[in-house]
């Protein structure tokens, strides 16, 4: 086994059980905060994961190290992305009590968060909802809703945070006579 592989399988191992928070880079602070009190709640540590759409796995050796290539000529973009995260969930995380790292996933965010909750068995995933807006629309119309797409393909607890401003009530459905 490579000396990689060996610590990417101890991490893995003190991870066990921790939450999973899903994040993209200029998502509001509140996803990630919201994670950090569960995990606070539950006394495990929070791993805040983003998935690098650019990049798919290829394969993976026997003790689970994956090899992933790029989908785009732009190799470095997931890393710049990676990087724009950590910084965000640093900032917001600086006056929280909750141990955290990130971890960078690969390839359809649905399926790579399913399967790396899996391996950690993290007892809760967060995710936000999207962003609003016509090209956000379309985007989910053509791949699905993350967090749809979890709460469907796998049994873990799945907390959807709202973001953006709350949208005012509409009339009741009933009419009171």
């Amino acid at each position: 086994m490579s000396e990689i592989s060996q610590a990417a399988q101890a991490a893995e191992k003190d991870l066990h059980g921790a939450v999973i928070a899903a994040i993209i880079p200029d998502q509001p602070a509140r996803v990630v905060t919201e994670a950090a009190h569960y995990a606070n709640m539950l006394g495990v540590p929070l791993v805040v994961v983003h998935v690098d759409v650019t990049r798919f796995v290829t394969y993976e050796d026997p003790d689970g190290a994956p090899h992933t290539a790029p989908i785009d000529i732009n190799v470095d973009a997931g890393a710049e992305e990676l990087a724009e995260v950590q910084k965000h969930v640093a900032e917001a995380l600086a006056k929280q009590d909750v141990e955290w790292t990130t971890v960078q996933l690969v390839g359809d965010p649905a399926l790579a968060i399913k399967h790396y909750a899996n391996k950690i068995d993290a007892p809760l995933i967060v995710v936000g909802t999207r962003k609003r807006g016509f090209g956000e629309s379309l985007r989910e119309f053509f791949t699905g809703s993350v967090a749809a797409r979890l709460s469907h393909r796998q049994h873990r607890p799945l907390l959807v945070v709202p973001l953006g401003e709350p949208v005012a009530d509409e009339a009741p459905i009933f009419d009171e006579a």
